[in-house]
């Protein structure tokens, strides 16, 4: 890795731990958007970064379905009635049906216009560069028909009231959901993992499927002499802990990330610590990558309040805990 802008955003994540894209943007100076975009194209080469995105389900649901696009209902184009054939030489504009004219805005390219020439990609072709003239028969005359009023002459059938869901979604399949405007959608518990004790020796997987093991050895609650040894200094009212873990990789794929990237301290009111970015020196840290066979173990260093009651610690391989979730208690 050579782009400076690249260390030092990582840089600034490792101090961080767990950060919205606009909190570390803001913190290092520079535009979301590109943080963003730097973001997702590092954690594809194989960083131990995970970029996430958080949402309230409900809300999105209401809002798409209080603005449905507007390919979604197109009215049925009425039959229109034989041309007479344009005299020879006749020069004109010429309407062509079902397709647009002028630019063609492609999405997933870069903001520009583009002129597309031929015919473009899908099922409505488009119009030729220059009119194609061919000679063609007279058309025959059909037999007479009574007169019909102007105004029911393309008098389209009527149509019946649109679905939200066909309007938006298309035609519902087999998959159970629920519409916002009928019914609400009731929260489902977050599916919980293995529960211990100290000292208790755990199996999991990783989110690449590693077979892995993971033992909470000790906390050192509270921590302070260690951390002021280490040169750091807590404010009033702080405390730190240290928390010893292991770790063993069982499969036969490595486990890339960082052990205690997601070693989180859960208080008695059921909220989570993350850890602080700093080390000691008398406990070493956790190292990035475990191999199929190896154990490692490490230290993580959290700082709290001092009245802050810790009951539990919770390993988990990404931010938000699921079935993979460790949780030890460390309560007597």
């Amino acid at each position: 890795m050579t782009d400076p802008v690249d260390i030092r955003l990582l840089a600034a994540l490792a101090d961080l731990g767990k950060a919205a894209v606009h909190e570390l943007a803001a913190k290092v100076g520079m535009d979301p958007r590109e943080v963003a975009y730097r973001l997702v194209a590092l954690s594809g080469s194989g960083l131990p970064l995970l970029v996430g995105v958080e949402s309230d389900p409900n809300g999105l649901r209401a809002a798409i379905a209080g603005s449905p696009p507007s390919w979604a209902q197109q009215p049925a184009q009425p039959q229109q009635p034989p041309q007479p054939q344009r005299p020879p030489g006749h020069s004109g504009p010429h309407n062509v049906q079902g397709t647009p004219s002028g630019p063609y805005n492609v999405h997933g390219t870069p903001s520009g216009a583009y002129n597309v020439h031929g015919t473009p990609s899908g099922r409505y072709p488009g119009p030729p560069s220059a009119p194609v003239r061919q000679p063609m028969a007279p058309p025959q005359q059909p037999p007479p028909r009574p007169p019909v009023p102007p105004q029911q002459q393309f008098a389209a059938p009527p149509m019946a009231p649109a679905d939200p869901v066909m309007s938006t979604w298309g035609v519902p399949q087999t998959a159970s959901w629920a519409r916002g405007d009928e019914q609400q959608v009731t929260p489902q518990p977050a599916p919980e993992g293995k529960k211990g004790r100290t000292g208790d020796v755990m199996e999991t997987q990783g989110l690449e499927g590693e077979q892995l093991t993971v033992q909470l050895l000790e906390v050192q609650d509270p921590a302070d002499y260690l951390f002021s040894a280490a040169g750091y200094s807590l404010e009033a009212g702080e405390r730190s802990v240290v928390v010893h873990t292991e770790i063993t990789n069982r499969g036969n794929i490595p486990f890339v990330s960082l052990p205690d990237n997601y070693l989180e301290l859960l208080t008695a009111d059921g909220k989570p610590i993350a850890k602080a970015p700093v080390s000691l020196t008398s406990r070493p840290p956790h190292k990035i990558g475990v191999r199929p066979g190896e154990t490692l173990g490490g230290h993580t260093v959290y700082v709290l309040p001092d009245a802050t009651r810790v009951v539990a610690v919770r390993w988990s391989p990404r931010p938000e805990p699921d079935e993979r979730t460790l949780t030890w208690s460390i309560e007597d």
